[in-house]
């Protein structure tokens, strides 16, 4: 399901077992798997991967560089960057990589500064601030988060 208000530029290449809420922004080239469901006010940029049974809240935005393995889930306004030094005005060719294992769960609002590699089953406490990889079955919370 395609809510009728989101703008989605290859409907194509969407599973029918994907819903996509209200207000959600998908680019072409972006690679969404199958039961995927994506919340309202999302924005997943072209280059972005996102694999099976992922459940992605409100206001996330899943930008190129970014791969989330299947069955994770992405808390309401959680924040990926793929860029560590950002100059305005420059698009890049290649962006820093932040990779999410399978089965991960990242609770609200917790940011994620690139590049980095969140292990599968790891749990990442709401408000944290990942700077750091995080181990297979990781617990972390704080800000640095530990």
């Amino acid at each position: 399901m395609i809510h009728e208000l989101a703008d989605v530029e290859d409907q194509e290449s969407i599973d029918d077992s994907t819903t996509i809420w209200r207000f959600t922004h998908i680019q072409r080239g972006a690679k969404i798997g199958k039961d995927v469901m994506i919340g309202q006010g999302c924005f997943v940029q072209e280059g972005a991967v996102i694999g099976d049974r992922v459940r992605i809240q409100n206001n996330v935005s899943v930008y190129s560089g970014v791969t989330l393995g299947d069955d994770c889930f992405i808390g309401p306004s959680v924040v990926f960057t793929n860029d560590r030094r950002p100059v305005p005005g420059i698009r890049k060719e290649v962006y820093d990589k932040t990779v999410v294992g399978k089965g991960v769960v990242i609770g609200a609002n917790a940011t994620l500064v690139c590049p980095v590699a969140i292990g599968e089953h790891s749990f990442i406490g709401a408000g944290s601030v990942v700077t750091h990889d995080v181990e297979s079955h990781g617990y972390v919370m704080g800000s640095p988060a530990r």
